[in-house]
């Protein structure tokens, strides 16, 4: 093989490569050679057919085998003689003109990885925000929980019911006379104007008394996700079985109990831990935007323009979505479009900060083990249907460049920890108002001046994964029941360029899946 340089500026590099036909054809007769025992034809004893049969009978595969074959193993022999690390997936082009019989030039382009000077952990000084979990808030905790877990009793036959009561009720629903699937449910609790079932249910209900029957007429949304209902009427016989009044709810032992725990003592213990955790995770939010900040201020080194690229156009997507559901979209595309330019030079700064991650986590042994990769896919999985949970474990497993989108989240974390177990940290107490003020400071500075809406953090996403899980079935008169109010889970920390690679890039096999045409498909 031939190799000639043809472009090499920065970190962009060009390769003409030249293989000669002979070597294809010598690759061929050794591969006819290797399949010959197995070939079977009419006339001729397995393992017998003779070469010439073999190649009229399965030479136009075995050629364009044979030639992905060498393209791959030319562009890998080409990376490690040149050490080469490449930054994203080379470009491979097979010359215009190529057939059997003539030598096969390939056109080899690619960015490669900068080489950046790891800096010493020595001297790293960071400080920690700490919220302390204040006794009131606790209780307050303890007092949304009681008030998501209302209690009602037996209001008086004469009652008739009105917004806050609860009514416990039976119910059909029709369309166009005929009872249709999920609509029918028996001993239902409905509070009304708690906005739990479809719009127009809840408010044609009050006034009822126990015993009392009743037939109402709704509209599906529009958007309902039962598809043969949506937008239609519908009519619900109701049979109102009992109203309920709200009774106190005393947030003692019991309660505690009838939430499945020992005592109060252990609900304000449980719920110090949750608001613990939270405030937690916004001072690790902190400390990491300011760690990142450090390190980007001392490091200004060339990134390629690949991967910025890549990290634009997450960012720019997101923020088109974003602007897309404003009051007025115009408006705030036009104000994004203004930024355009701040918002690309936030994702060369990711791309520079994951790239130094990356080599600070290399140069002091940082790794995800094998265990903690499988745990990643397995919980990677769990967004897609069942059906399809084992084809994206596949896809991830076969596809290094899903791999490693996976893996650098988790990756860089660890690098963002060992770093802060390097650093010298002090404390300092703030409320949790001055600890989201910081955070909201770091985050301005990122996007100076594009200073009205942050970045958007980048979702690694595997391209030809399967269909995502598919939305349970609800019942046909309920909405999708909302979700308990609980302390706020852990704030995620914003990352910095996960498309960085955290360990040397290898080129991708290129492998054309038919006979090469005149160009081979670009990786």
């Amino acid at each position: 093989m031939q190799i000639k340089e043809t472009i090499n500026k920065g970190l962009k590099r060009a390769y003409q490569l030249t293989i000669t036909a002979g070597d294809i054809a010598d690759k061929i007769e050794a591969e006819v050679k290797k399949i010959a025992p197995q070939v079977k034809m009419p006339g001729f004893r397995p393992g017998k057919v003779p070469a010439n049969l073999i190649k009229k009978m399965h030479g136009e595969q075995l050629h364009a085998q044979t030639v992905n074959d060498v393209i791959r193993e030319s562009v890998d022999k080409l990376m490690k003689d040149k050490e080469l690390r490449p930054a994203m997936q080379p470009k491979i082009e097979l010359g215009e003109g190529y057939e059997e019989g003539k030598d096969a030039e390939i056109a080899v382009e690619l960015e490669v990885l900068p080489t950046v000077e790891v800096p010493s952990t020595d001297g790293l000084k960071l400080e920690r925000l700490v919220v302390p979990v204040e006794d009131a808030a606790v209780d307050e905790a303890v007092a949304s929980i009681a008030g998501q877990n209302k209690s009602y009793k037996d209001a008086a036959k004469s009652k008739k019911a009105a917004e806050g009561d609860q009514l416990i009720i039976d119910f059909v629903g029709k369309l166009d006379g005929v009872e249709f699937e999920g609509g029918k449910a028996e001993d239902a609790a409905l509070v009304i104007g708690s906005g739990q079932f479809i719009p127009g249910f809840e408010e044609q209900l009050v006034g009822v008394k126990t015993g009392d029957e009743k037939t109402i007429t709704v509209t599906f949304p529009e958007d309902y996700q039962a598809e043969n209902l949506a937008g239609k009427d519908a009519e619900f016989d109701i049979t109102v079985k009992q109203v309920k009044v709200e009774t106190e709810t005393k947030v003692d032992d019991e309660f505690a109990k009838n939430l499945g725990l020992d005592s109060l003592d252990k609900l304000k213990e449980l719920m110090r831990g949750q608001l613990e955790q939270q405030t937690a995770g916004l001072t690790r939010t902190q400390m990491k935007r300011q760690l990142l900040d450090v390190l980007a201020a001392g490091h200004d080194f060339e990134v390629p323009e690949g991967m910025v690229n890549a990290e634009f156009e997450q960012i720019w997507a997101q923020l088109q979505q974003e602007a897309s559901q404003e009051e007025d979209p115009a408006a705030a595309l036009k104000e994004i479009e203004a930024e355009k330019d701040d918002y690309r030079k936030i994702a060369e700064r990711r791309v520079r900060l994951g790239l130094l991650l990356s080599e600070i986590g290399q140069a002091n042994g940082v790794e995800v083990s094998a265990q903690e990769m499988s745990m990643l896919i397995q919980q990677a999985a769990q967004q897609y249907r069942p059906e399809d949970r084992e084809k994206f474990v596949e896809y991830v497993q076969n596809e290094p460049m899903a791999a490693a989108q996976l893996r650098a989240p988790l990756y860089e974390d660890k690098v963002v920890d060992f770093l802060f177990d390097k650093a010298e940290v002090t404390e300092r107490e703030v409320t949790q108002e001055e600890l989201e003020a910081a955070i909201e400071a770091e985050e301005t500075a990122e996007a100076k001046p594009a200073k009205k809406k942050a970045a958007p953090k980048k979702k690694a996403a595997a391209k030809k994964a399967p269909a995502k899980k598919a939305d349970d079935k609800k019942p046909a008169a309920k909405k999708a029941p909302a979700k308990k109010k609980a302390p706020a889970k852990k704030a995620e920390d914003k990352p910095a360029a996960k498309k960085a690679p955290a360990k040397k890039a290898a080129a991708k096999k290129p492998a054309a899946k038919k006979a090469p045409a005149k160009k081979a498909a670009k990786k």
